[in-house]
C-alpha cells in the first residue's frame, strides 16, 4: 500500500523557490501528486512507491536556500477545505446535488444518496444519476432558478414522488458554469406542513391572562368546545391561534381522537390537495401503491386544524366546501365518497371579508367556516396581561433553559408596558427568553430587556463588550430567524413572506421548524 506523504515547507518568498524545491522532490524520486503554493509557504502531497528516507528528503529540504521550517501535516489547505466544505453538506438531512455545464455531477452529499437510493455519482452525467428530465437541466441552459418542482424517479418496481429547488452558479463574467439542486423526499415535506400531536398537555390552562378581553375570550371558547360546529379563530400573527384551536380540541367531546394540524399555505395547490383528502392508486406519478387516505379521514372523529385557511386556491375552497356541505370526501383520481365525521377549525390573520370583495375567497364557504368566529385580542389591547405572561414564561423557560430567575423587576414590565407589541405573545415569549439568557443573577433588569429597534445595536454591543468570537453559522442563523419574523409580521401569510425574502416558501417553513417560528 503507497504512504501518502504531506509536507508543509515554510521558505522566504522568493522567485524560482518552488522550482528549487521541486528539483529536491524529483532527485528523491516521490510521487507528486499535488502541490499548493503561496507566499513563504510551499504544500506537498505524494506517494512514495519507494519507501524512500523522509528524514534525509527533510534534511535536503532544509539545506536549500531560504527553507525555513518544514513539517509533516496530516491534510493540504486545499484538503482541509474540501473536507470541511463535505462534513457541512453531510450534517444536512436535505439532499444536495450540484452539476457542472455540461450536466456532470460535481457534488453528492450523503443525504442525496438516502433519499434517491443512489450510489456516489460524481463524474457521471445527472441523466444517468437520477433522470433526464431532472429540473436542473433546464436551469443550466436557461440559467433561471426554479423552487418547490415535483418529479417522479421511476425504477423497476415502483415510482416515488421527490421535491426540488434549484439555482444557477455563475462565473465573474456572468456565464453559467454550473448548477445546484436540494432534494427532499414528499414524506419530509408533510412533516414540514402538519404535524400529528397528542395534545394532551394543550389545555386552556395554558392560555395565560386576567384582563376581560382574554378572559370574554377564554369563556367563549371553553363553551363553543362542547359542540360540532365549525370555529374560526381570528388573530395578529403570534397572538396564539393554534394554542386556542388545540384548546378547544382537548375540551371537547372528541379530546380522545386526532387532531391535526396544517398549514395551508406550505404546499403547491395540487399537493396539499391530495394531503388533505387523500388519493387512489395511480391518481399520479408516483402516488404510491394502495393510495392514500388523506388527511381529513386521518382527522375521523377527531378535529382538523386549517391554518391560513386564507391562502387556500379557490380550487380548493370549493373542495372543502363540499366537504362541509355533505360530510363526505372524494380522493384524487377516485370517485367513490367516503363519509368523515370531522370537526373543523380554521384560523387566519387576512382579511377575509376583503379577499371576498376582490373575487379571492369564496363567501359561501366563509360563511360555512365562520359560524362560531373568535377574534384574539393583540397584546397591545390587554398589557395588563403582561406581568402575569412573564411569571408564566420565566418559570417555563427556567426548565427549559436550566436557570433560575426568580421575577422581572418593576423597571424592566415598566419599558414591556411602554412597547407596542407588533409581534404579540410570540415576541413576548423571545424577549424573556433572550432576557433570562443574558440575566447573570435571579432578577430581569430593564437592561436586560432588549426591544425589537434593540436588536442590532444590542448584537454589536454585546460582542464588543463581551469580545467573544461566535461561529459564522451562529451569526447567520441569528439574522436568518430576525428575517422570517420580520417578513411573516409584515406580508401576514408565509408565501408572500418567502417573497420578499426572495426565497421559497418550503425554504421559509423548513427555517420556521429549524428556529421553531410559528406563525399562529
Amino acid at each position: 500500500m503507497k504512504r501518502v506523504i504531506r509536507l508543509s515547507i515554510k521558505t522566504k518568498d522568493r522567485q524560482g523557490m518552488t522550482l528549487d524545491i521541486l528539483r529536491i522532490l524529483n532527485n528523491f524520486s516521490v510521487d507528486l501528486r499535488s502541490l499548493e503554493v503561496k507566499p513563504g509557504m510551499i504544500y506537498a502531497k505524494m506517494y512514495d512507491d519507494l519507501y524512500i528516507d523522509l528524514k534525509r528528503l527533510k534534511e535536503k529540504l532544509l539545506e536549500q536556500r531560504d527553507v525555513l521550517e518544514i513539517k509533516e501535516i496530516e491534510l493540504l489547505p486545499q484538503e482541509e477545505k474540501e473536507k470541511y466544505m463535505k462534513t457541512v453538506l453531510n450534517a444536512t438531512d436535505e439532499g444536495i446535488i450540484a452539476i457542472d455545464k455540461y450536466g456532470k455531477v460535481t457534488i453528492v452529499n450523503q443525504a442525496v444518496q438516502k433519499i434517491l437510493k443512489i450510489k456516489e455519482g460524481v463524474g457521471k452525467p445527472i441523466s444517468e444519476v437520477i433522470a433526464s428530465d431532472f429540473p436542473i437541466l433546464d436551469t443550466i441552459k436557461t440559467g433561471k432558478s426554479y423552487d418547490h418542482v415535483e418529479f417522479a424517479l421511476k425504477n423497476k418496481n415502483s415510482s416515488c414522488q421527490y421535491m426540488t429547488s434549484g439555482r444557477p452558479i455563475w462565473d465573474e463574467e456572468g456565464k453559467v458554469i454550473g448548477a445546484v439542486a436540494t432534494i427532499k423526499d414528499m414524506q419530509s415535506v408533510m412533516d414540514l406542513v402538519y404535524s400529528f400531536t397528542n395534545p394532551s398537555m394543550t389545555t386552556f390552562d395554558e392560555i395565560i391572562g386576567e384582563s376581560e378581553k382574554i378572559k370574554k375570550v377564554i369563556e367563549m371558547a371553553k363553551i363553543i368546545s362542547k359542540g360540532d360546529s365549525t370555529v374560526m379563530i381570528r388573530g395578529e400573527s403570534g397572538t396564539g391561534k393554534e394554542l386556542f384551536a388545540r384548546s378547544i380540541h382537548m375540551a371537547s367531546p372528541r379530546k380522545d381522537r386526532p387532531f391535526v394540524a396544517v398549514n395551508c399555505a406550505a404546499l403547491p395547490d395540487s399537493l396539499l390537495e391530495s394531503e388533505l383528502f387523500g388519493y387512489e392508486e395511480g391518481a399520479f406519478t408516483g402516488a404510491k401503491k394502495g393510495g392514500k387516505q388523506g388527511l381529513f379521514k386521518y382527522a375521523d372523529q377527531g378535529t382538523i386544524f386549517l391554518d391560513e385557511i386564507g391562502e387556500l386556491s379557490t380550487h380548493l375552497q370549493v373542495k372543502l366546501l363540499r366537504v362541509l356541505q355533505e360530510n363526505k370526501i372524494r380522493r384524487v383520481g377516485g370517485v367513490d365518497e367516503i363519509p368523515i365525521d370531522v370537526r373543523v377549525v380554521t384560523a387566519t390573520n387576512r382579511n377575509l371579508e376583503k379577499l371576498i370583495e376582490i373575487g379571492q375567497f369564496r363567501e359561501d364557504l366563509y360563511y360555512r367556516l365562520n359560524v362560531i368566529p373568535i377574534t384574539i385580542p393583540p397584546l397591545r389591547e390587554r398589557k395588563e396581561d403582561i406581568p402575569i405572561l412573564c411569571e408564566y414564561y420565566i418559570q417555563k423557560l427556567n426548565r427549559k433553559l436550566n436557570k433560575k430567575v426568580e421575577k422581572i423587576s418593576s423597571k424592566a414590565i415598566e419599558k414591556l408596558m411602554e412597547y407596542h407589541w407588533p409581534g404579540n405573545i410570540r415576541e413576548l415569549v423571545n424577549i424573556i427568553e433572550r432576557a433570562i439568557n443574558l440575566c447573570d443573577g435571579k432578577i430581569i433588569e430593564k437592561k436586560h430587556i432588549i426591544l425589537q429597534e434593540q436588536d442590532h445595536i444590542f448584537l454589536m454591543n454585546t460582542f464588543k463588550e463581551k469580545e467573544k468570537s461566535l461561529l459564522l453559522k451562529e451569526v447567520v442563523a441569528e439574522a436568518e430567524k430576525k428575517a422570517i419574523i420580520k417578513a411573516l409580521r409584515e406580508h401576514k401569510s408565509i408565501r408572500k413572506a418567502a417573497k420578499a425574502l426572495g426565497v421559497s416558501h418550503a425554504t421559509v417553513i423548513n427555517k420556521m421548524k429549524n428556529y421553531k417560528i410559528t406563525n399562529g
